[in-house]
């Protein structure tokens, strides 16, 4: 049982930094709606729709303000 829980432990962790790689990623790019990715990806991330477009506002380039 000790040799599940070598596979099952980082199998968990690699899961759960997998379904929040958006977010990651935002916060990587300190992305100023990185909250509101956060917040996508974590109500409608276990769907693939809510997964990829949080994905892809987390990739997206933002727009630069005029100065």
């Amino acid at each position: 049982m000790a040799f599940l829980g070598i596979f099952l432990i980082p199998a968990i962790i690699f899961g759960i930094a997998f379904y929040f790689l958006p977010t990651i990623i935002a916060a990587a790019r300190h992305k100023k709606q990185a909250l509101a990715i956060f917040l996508l990806n974590l109500f409608a991330g276990w769907t693939a729709l809510g997964w990829v477009g949080a994905l892809i506002w987390a990739v997206i380039k933002e727009k630069e303000d005029p100065a």
